[in-house]
């Protein structure tokens, strides 16, 4: 989101996710979704797995 320069409020018209989800989801209050993960990385134009860090990537 950052990179792309679209914000909180941007991604979660583009989503339907609300922008408190996105913000907790950013600032890693907890975790997302599968189903939010999926509807993230579509509006982003990236795989869902470039959302996370993981050493099982």
């Amino acid at each position: 989101m950052y990179d792309k320069n679209i914000s909180v409020r941007q991604l979660s018209m583009m989503t339907g996710i609300s922008k408190s989800t996105i913000n907790n989801i950013a600032n890693e209050v907890y975790s997302p979704t599968l189903d939010n993960m999926e509807l993230l990385a579509k509006a982003l134009k990236v795989h869902i797995s470039d959302l996370y860090e993981s050493e099982y990537k």
